[in-house]
């Protein structure tokens, strides 16, 4: 495995104290350019595990930060693999190209290597900076405008739902949205758990290390049995065309356990007096809400689409055997890792039921690909033939990265709607 690299410079890697946390997080926000911003260390502290918040120390000055903190990654199949969620990456302007995120990353990966985290994930500020580190993209953000006047409604012949629609306060959010959340996330591969730092700072009842916050909407779904089935949390920019309004609805957050659930949300999104076009930032590649529009062409691309979660496989055997399959198949991988966890040539296999396995072989491969492919591959979003076609992996057996991508595949695509 990686071995940290030697101090550079007198400066030291270490886990930074709970006195600390306060300089730590003004580093963050300095190596964010963000200079100026309030310590808010009761939201550092709900994500500030010992051993895991990590400073580069030049002497009591902090020029480089990193944190981590356990999270569950749902893989295709719905179970849950424990992930090292990592984030607040920064290495200040003064100290850039001395080492400083190679040890810091280092140190974090042997780490959740240790604790038995069997993959860890970040989202990339920069998009060149973490394939060396044997990260690979691995679900995208694909958000949609949609033109109501193009868009003419939703389909009448649409379910209609026999339960109710209520706007809710913030702190009824905090009380609805966790177990929500818990449902839907376990039928979504690549959704990740929300801790009490998300639901705080949801419902704003936490200070923040960013703009001030203006509190939005949030309207829940119950079904005829008053059990909440949905939610939508949004804004409603104040905006006019002369004397005629033309607001843009901006969606936070959506979750929908069923169709019923999600039409009886479009629908009201979509019908809001004033409101002239919907902005959904983040929407799960294949959710189908063009789809339900009698213009399906009203809804385009979000301009700030972009890949999303990134992910770095530290322990094959688990990662691989934690997830299911589209249905029997077999391909043998050959895996460069510069870092060494999933360095190796590796059997994958599966049955008719769609269990799996990777274990060493010594067969010859179908497959050569890096740590940073084997991360895009994981979740199924990405595809073998695709990223061979780029040049990204090489195809040793005609017809392997096909037969890769029919093991792979998943019914929903990969997707999370999470920062962290």
């Amino acid at each position: 495995m990686s071995e940290e690299v030697a101090p550079t410079d007198g400066i030291e890697i270490r886990s930074i104290t709970e006195g600390e946390l306060g300089a730590w997080g003004d580093a963050v926000s300095r190596g964010f350019q963000r200079a100026g911003m309030p310590e808010a260390l009761e939201f550092r502290r709900l994500r500030n595990y010992p051993g895991r918040t990590l400073g580069a120390f030049e002497r009591d000055k902090i020029v480089g930060t990193l944190r981590s903190f356990p999270n569950e990654l749902t893989v295709p199949g719905g179970a849950l693999l424990p992930v090292s969620a990592i984030s607040g990456v920064t290495v200040r302007q003064t100290h850039r190209r001395r080492g400083l995120l190679n040890r810091m990353m280092a140190r974090e990966l042997a780490g959740a290597r240790e604790r038995g985290e069997a993959a860890a994930i970040l989202v990339a500020a920069e998009y060149g900076i973490y394939r060396r580190y044997g990260f690979g993209p691995a679900t995208r953000a694909d958000g949609l405008v949609v033109n109501l006047h193009h868009a003419e409604g939703l389909r009448a012949d649409l379910p209609e739902s026999a339960g109710r629609l209520d706007l809710v306060s913030m702190a009824e959010l905090a009380k609805y949205g966790p177990e929500l959340h818990e449902c839907w996330r376990r039928s979504r591969p690549g959704a990740i758990g929300r801790d009490e730092a998300f639901w705080r700072e949801a419902t704003g009842t936490i200070e923040m290390p960013g703009p001030e916050r203006k509190e939005p909407f949030a309207v829940v779904h119950r079904d005829a049995g008053g059990t909440v089935t949905g939610l939508l949390v949004y804004s409603v920019t104040d905006q006019w065309d002369g004397p005629n309004p033309d607001c843009v609805l901006t969606v936070h957050d959506f979750l929908a356990l069923d169709t019923v659930t999600a039409v009886a949300l479009w629908r009201y999104a979509c019908s809001m007096d004033w409101v002239r076009s919907v902005s959904i930032a983040s929407l799960a590649p294949d959710d189908p809400l063009p789809l339900l529009l009698n213009n399906p062409r009203a809804a385009r691309p979000h301009p700030e689409q972009w890949d999303h979660t990134w992910l770095r496989v530290l322990d094959v055997p688990a990662a691989f055997g934690a997830r299911t399959y589209a249905g029997p198949g077999r391909v043998v991988l050959d895996v460069t890792d510069r870092q060494g966890y999933a360095s190796g040539r590796w059997l994958l296999q599966a049955d008719v039921t769609g269990a799996g396995t990777a274990e060493p072989t010594s067969e010859e491969p179908d497959l050569a690909i890096d740590a940073a492919v084997l991360g895009s591959l994981y979740l199924g979003a990405e595809s073998a033939t695709r990223l061979a076609a780029a040049a990204q992996l090489t195809e040793l057996r005609p017809g392997a990265a096909f037969a890769t991508d029919r093991l792979l595949g998943t019914p929903l695509k990969a997707y999370n709607p999470d920062t962290f």
